[in-house]
Order: structure tokens, then sequence, then C-alpha cells
């Protein structure tokens, strides 16, 4: 099901109807070339996991990858089977510019980063037109320099970027810009367009490649596919792609350029000194840039080509290249080139005029507009056979047997082959399971149908583990990540009922919540060590801000009762009963399922309260704020005072219950009336169940008004976790106060340093000081609290101010003088529209 409103002149919108409806494969062609396959845990083949540098930047060019392809620009079919890219030369580089640039984990002095400067512009779901651009020097791209000098600075010191290196100094450099359109879903034309910035000439090469994946080399199909050329006349240059399961395609090279040819294979000679007469992968490198004319194949066939463009660009000038990847022959390829464009260039425009025809910023638009395309140019064929990965293949090497020990050893069953939305396609080009629930919130406002498929794609069979456990990411399957999946199953199902008047597609619901119901059983059984309803989910994928790694055996023995893995299981709970509580309107059994995860929340409730019987909690009444507990092994439990997003997460478990949702299903109503009844206990510390809020709804939450007042006095000031930009990962109490645990006689400690981060225990914000997905997550839990309180709650914004909790999102009545108050009021609106 997918959204339908304003549809009859939508061209884009029909499209995405055409590929849920499966009319049409709009999306057997995207942008799913990942922007570094090097370095990556499926490329690494070392007996001790050391990725980063069992295949680096400087082999990648030689080097034939196993599990995927990487480039600049890229598109390929859906199971990346073949791909086309850009390569470009500027008389100066070292090596072909075929793939970004950056540096390792352990080069960069702030860890992995992409040392590129290259912008996303625009896309639509459906592919039928992604535009990008790509800023390229004229000198010799500083490769070396930017490793040696990042080398050289501390974490105290800023990174040592492209822009620093001076290379794009008087405008001496290209902009390229890469644009798509498809005629049809087999039918992919390609515009780039080169502007010189500069004021003198500059010559470049502008090489188009096109190759497939490697699957022959590996021992289980020796087929290999075949590109060659088919027609030379003057004015256009032609491909013909054979491939035993993709079928035939052409592909058309507008102009006279220079076809190369030669294979996706290793370069033996380079690695294994070989005699041999191959023509391997980096043969257009030792072509274009060291004249070696023999190293590409004269019979002008193989498994990967280029159409060579070698320009003399005049100052201020440009020029264009025009390729056309069609399944038909076409006669002339270029003839409609430019109408395609200006079709597709302008269907993109209806169509987000019409996702944007409630918003008046033009700048809001067009930046929304761009993050949209930047979320659509990150998908990426994610390919993964673990047992495969861990035993090695029959055409190469047996992998060293410590391998079996090391990572991901535990998910034999994982076989991962589709389209996956990535946190990032260089720095993490893998997919992090609560990253990309996130992103599905996001997707659903413009492909609801890809959103929906990519929640369901971490539910199936070959993702999810037998036991239940999401995996995280590659780098470790193992690690947990907070279980927002379902909260991201109901938001995106939220947002196709707006879209659709109000009808939402409960096959969705029904498929995602019973995989998560045996998700959530194993959150139960493996991360609440003493059946207590307290959780102890590890690192978490969050900011990690402790004395402690906690993902790591402590130095003090025991474990840690957290606050946040306890939240977000609270937050699980009530995000299943509400699934469920939509279903049952439609299925009276879904009534008992509402009914576990209500009682279930109210137990872990308790529990944050007081852990067993022991009289501690991780509400510190004190301080009025959540926070860790440890529990050393001879059961003693001591609060880690540290102020940290961690504490803040409890906000996040809110849901409320509307009164004609009660009426319309008696027999959750009349268990929720008994056990309340009956464990009046937990229904006064939850919520004020008998007392209903605006609109006589029923608030289900950790916090009463007033712990919630409590916590909000720390998240809104200024001297704790209110910045100009949001909610910070560490109170900046702890810049002046320290927080220090003496463990085994060695003081550890966690002190306020804005924007740096350190790894696992200690000031290990690493995700960054301020950080966005837990901030949205706070934003939309503020909202559903005012939905129920209304305008009488009312608590001060920043603190120190009077303003309702409604007035925090930009409507401010201040009854406190403050000289300072235009200043201090322009801030703070600026960074509530920056959240």
């Amino acid at each position: 099901m997918t959204t339908s409103t304003n549809n009859t002149h939508n061209a884009e919108q029909q499209r995405i109807q055409a590929q849920s409806d499966g009319a049409a494969a709009w999306r057997l062609w995207g942008p799913y070339l990942s922007e570094r396959q090097w370095g990556t845990v499926r490329e690494d083949y070392s007996a001790h996991g050391e990725a980063w540098d069992y295949f680096s930047h400087g082999h990648a060019r030689s080097r034939a990858y196993r599990w995927g392809e990487d480039g600049i620009a890229g598109i390929s079919d859906s199971q990346q089977r073949l791909c086309l890219g850009l390569a470009l030369w500027n008389g100066h580089d070292p090596i072909l510019k075929e793939r970004l640039f950056g540096l390792t984990n352990g080069e960069g002095n702030h860890g992995e980063d992409v040392k590129e400067q290259y912008y996303y512009l625009d896309a639509t779901p459906s592919h039928s037109y992604l535009k990008m651009l790509y800023k390229y020097p004229q000198q010799a791209f500083p490769y070396q320099r930017l490793v040696e000098e990042n080398r050289k600075r501390g974490k105290d010191q800023p990174e040592f970027e492209l822009m620093d290196t001076g290379v794009f100094n008087d405008n001496r450099y290209f902009d390229v810009f890469v644009e798509y359109a498809k005629a049809d879903a087999d039918d992919l034309l390609m515009l780039i367009t080169v502007h010189n910035r500069g004021a003198a000439d500059a010559p470049l090469h502008i090489l188009p490649q096109l190759w497939f994946r490697n699957t022959w080399s590996w021992g289980y199909d020796a087929r290999r596919p075949n590109l060659s050329v088919i027609d030379n006349r003057p004015g256009m240059q032609a491909i013909a792609v054979q491939h035993p399961t993709l079928g035939d395609y052409h592909c058309y090279c507008d102009g006279d350029p220079e076809l190369l040819f030669c294979d996706n294979d290793t370069n033996r000679r380079r690695f294994y000194g070989s005699q041999d007469d191959g023509f391997y992968k980096d043969a257009f490198h030792d072509y274009v840039i060291h004249g070696n004319r023999h190293a590409v194949n004269p019979q002008q066939t193989g498994t990967k080509a280029a159409a060579h463009y070698p320009f003399l660009l005049p100052a201020q000038g440009k020029v264009e290249v025009c390729l056309r990847l069609s399944k038909a022959p076409l006669q002339q390829p270029f003839k409609d080139f430019e109408a395609v464009f200006s079709a597709r260039r302008g269907e993109a425009d209806v169509f987000y005029a019409n996702q944007q025809r409630n918003m008046d910023d033009s700048d809001a638009k067009m930046i929304q507009r761009q993050a949209f395309a930047g979320m659509i140019w990150s998908k990426q064929f994610y390919y993964y056979d673990i047992p495969q990965w861990l035993n090695g293949d029959p055409g190469q090497p047996e992998p060293p047997q410590g391998r079996r020990q090391g990572r991901n050893k535990n998910w034999l069953h994982l076989n991962n082959a589709e389209i996956i939305l990535m946190p990032d396609k260089w720095e993490y080009p893998w997919y992090a399971s609560w990253d990309l629930a996130f992103h599905c919130v996001t997707m659903a406002i413009i492909d609801p149908a890809f959103a929906k498929q990519q929640l369901l794609l971490m539910t199936r069979v070959w993702y999810q583990h037998p036991n239940g456990q999401i995996p995280a990411y590659e780098w470790a399957f193992d690690d947990v990540n907070p279980p927002v999946h379902a909260w991201a199953a109901w938001e995106v199902y939220k947002t196709e009922c707006k879209a659709n008047g109000g009808v939402g597609d409960l096959d969705f619901l029904e498929r995602t919540m019973h995989k998560l119901i045996v998700n959530f059983t194993w959150w139960v059984n493996r991360k609440d060590a003493d059946d207590k309803n307290v959780f102890q989910g590890g690192f978490l994928g969050l900011d990690n801000i402790g004395v402690f790694d906690r993902s790591a055996p402590l130095p003090t023995g025991g474990y840690i009762n957290q606050a946040d893995g306890t939240s977000w299981m609270a937050m699980y709970s009530l995000n299943l009963m509400r699934i469920a509580l939509e279903l049952a309107l439609h299925n009276k059994t879904y009534e008992d399922i509402a009914t576990k995860f209500f009682e279930h929340f109210l137990y872990i409730a308790k529990a944050m309260t007081h852990i067993g019987d022991e009289g501690i909690g991780l509400w510190n009444h004190e301080d009025g704020f959540f926070y860790d507990v440890l529990r050393f092994p001879n059961g003693q439990m001591m609060p880690l005072k540290i102020r940290s997003m961690v504490g803040l997460i409890p906000l996040c478990a809110v849901e409320i219950i509307e009164p004609e949702m009660l009426e319309r299903l008696p027999d959750f109503k009349y268990r929720l009336e008994w056990f309340l009844n009956y464990r009046p206990d937990l229904a006064d510390l939850v919520s004020r169940w008998n007392e209903p809020g605006r609109g006589n709804r029923h608030l289900l939450s950790l916090l009463r008004g007033h712990r919630m007042k409590l916590l909000l006095r720390r998240m809104l000031d200024e001297s704790e976790f209110l910045s100009d930009y949001g909610g910070r990962s560490l109170s900046r109490a702890h810049h002046n106060h320290p927080y220090v645990f003496d463990c085994c006689g060695q003081p550890l400690t966690v002190k306020y340093q804005p924007a740096e981060s350190g790894i696992f225990g200690g000031n290990s914000n690493w995700r960054g000081p301020i950080w966005f997905p837990v901030n949205y997550l706070l934003i939309t839990s503020l909202r559903r609290f005012s939905t129920y309180y209304g305008e009488d709650f009312k608590i001060e914004c920043p603190t120190g101010w009077k303003v309702s909790v409604n007035q925090c999102r930009g409507r401010r009545a201040v009854t406190a003088p403050d000289p300072n108050l235009p200043q201090k009021r322009a801030r703070a609106q600026a960074g509530i529209r920056q959240q």
C-alpha cells in the first residue's frame, strides 16, 4: 500500500505505485554502489580481524572485491551484477580517481574520515532522476599529505581536510555533475557535465566505466559475463552487455571516445609476481596514466570497459558526456536524450511540490529535498554470506583458522543480498539495524512501501537470529542496538495512514509484530540477568559515556543495571502494546497481546524504582535523575552518578490511550481495570490512571508529573544539557565537576569535553556531543506528553525562564525580566529550528 494523494498528474508517484504493485521494476536500477568496499569486514580475510589493513585503499584499484563494488556516482542493478560509475584523471594524480579516498580508523586523528568534497543534490524514490556533484582538484590529489598531516595531529586538534591543503585555491578545480534519468525501468541515461572553475585551461580525462561484479573467481560459478564492441560508427560508440542472469543490454557512448577493455580480476603481476599477460582490474590506470597500451585488451572484450574522453577544458568552460544503458537496442539513442532529462527533472519538481505543499519556507523545502536525495543515494547492495565468509571459497586459499572463533561466528544463518539504506556509504558502508529504523521513519514520507520493506527485512529468517536477536552491524552482529524497531514500524504505519486518508497497512503491522515478539523475548531472556525487569543491554550503540566499557567485563566484576537499556525496554513494551491495540480493532485476538505488553511495561516501571527488594533504583530521588547502577559480585549496588543522555531516555517511554480505544476493546479495558485495582502500587507509580488528562486520555509513562519536571529542569538547563543546537550527550555540569570512580585504587574519570570523543569508557561520546536521533525521540515524546497534559502543565525553558512546555517549540511567553532576553531568545529559537 502506498501513498495515493494527488496522484493524477504525478508521474513519479505513479512509478512508486507501479513498483509497489509489481507492475514495473522501477527500482531494478539505482544508486546501489558503495563508496568504499575496501576496509570492510566482508573483504577482510585476515587472521585477527584487521579489516582496515587487510584490504587497503592502495590495493583497491588492483584487487577484485569478493562481496561488492564501489565507485564514484555509481549505479547498478539490484543484485549488483552490472555497475556503471565514473573515473577521472586531471593529468597530475598518481592514480586514476575511481573511488573516494579517506583515512582509516587508525590514520585519522578523529577516526575514519572521507577526504573528498561531494554532494548529493537530488533524487526521486524510483531513481527516475538522480543528481550529484563531485569537486575534483586540478592539482595532484594530496593523498600522502592528508595521511601524514592527520597522523601528526592528536584528538585535541582539528582534522586536516582536503580544503586545508590549498588544492581548491584560486578555484582551480572541476565541478563534476553526474545525472541519471530513466526513459524506462531498464533504459538509463547518464549525463556528465564538467565545469572548469579556474582561470586557466586545464586537462581532464573523463572515463565512464561499465563493469561486472566478479562472481566467477570464487569456485561456485565460473561463467564469465562479457562486454564487447558492437558499434563504432562516427559520433557514437556502443558496447554489448551479456550476462547469464541479467540478460543482454546495450551501452551507447556519445561522440568518439576510445573504448577500453580489461577484466575485473586481481592483478596477479602486482601482488604475486606472476608473469602472465592478463588484462587486469587496474588496466585503465596503467593505460591512461602510464601510457601502457599493452595493459588493455586489444580484442576489445572483457568484464570491465571504459569510454575514454580526453579534454582540455577552457577556463570557465564546460563539457558534457552522454551515455545510455538500455535493455532494448536503439537506433538513435541520443535523439530524445534532452527531452527525457527535461521530463524527469520536471516530474521530480512536481513530486516534491506535492510532498511539500504544506511548507511555505523555500529554504526549508530545498534542505528537505536535498536531505531526501542523500537518503536515496545512500541505498546500497549489501552482500554477505557468513558461512561462505567463515569457511572460505573453493576457488581461493582457506581462511586462517582463527577467524572461526572471531567476529560473527555465531551468525551462521545470515545470508544477506539486498538493497539496504546505509548510515553512510563511505564511513559506514554496512547496515546498522537501529540507524535503519530512523532512516525508515524519514523514508516513509516519500516512499512508505520501501520503508516497510526495509523494516521487514531485518526480521526475515536470513537476518534475525534463530534466538530472536536482530543483527546490529557487520563489525559485530552480536552487539546490541536499542530496540526501536517497533517504534519505527508504528511511525511508518502512521505516516502512511495520514497520506492515505486514515487507511494503513495492517498486514505490515502484523508481520512485523510477530517477529518483534520473538525479539522482545530474546531481550527478556538474555539481557535481564536477575529476572527482575532491569536490563543490561551493554554498549547499545549509544554514546556509552561512562567510566566503563559497558560491553566488556567490568574490572570490578558484576554488571551494570542500565537506565537506558531498561527504559528502551519500557518503550518497546509500549510500542508493541500500541501496535497490538491497532490490530485488535480488526482482530480481537490481539487484545490479549496488548494486555501482556501493558502489564510488562508496569513491571519494568516498578523495577526502575525498586530493583528487587534492595531498596535501590535507577531513579535517584536526591538528584532527580536516572543513573546506571553498578551491581558488585557480592550483590551490593551503587549508582554511577554520571548525568548523561542515559538518564534522559526514560522520557521516551510514553503512550496515550484514547477513551474511544477502550470502549472499542472491552476485554482489554476490563483486564486493565482489574490489574490496576489488583496492583494499585503499579498504577500509582506509573501514571494517575484514575485522573485522565486532556480529552479523557490516559497516560502510560515512566514519569509522573513531578519526576518529569525534575528531569526536564536538568534537560532544559543551559548549564547542563540544553545547548543552542539540542540536548547534549553529557551534562556540562561535569566540566567543573568531573565524575570520578575509584576502581581498585585507580581513579576513572568522566569530564565534559565539548566536541571531543573517545572509545568505550571515559568520555566516549563518539556519536557526537549532540546526537540528532535521540533529540528527535525526546522532542516527539514531549509532544506526546503535551497531548496528555495540555496547556496547564508548565515548566521553564530554558531553566530559569517561565515558559510553558508547549511554548518551548518557538512561541515563548517570558514573565521574568532579563536584559539579555532578545539574544537568548534568538539563540534558543535558532537551536530549536536546527533540531
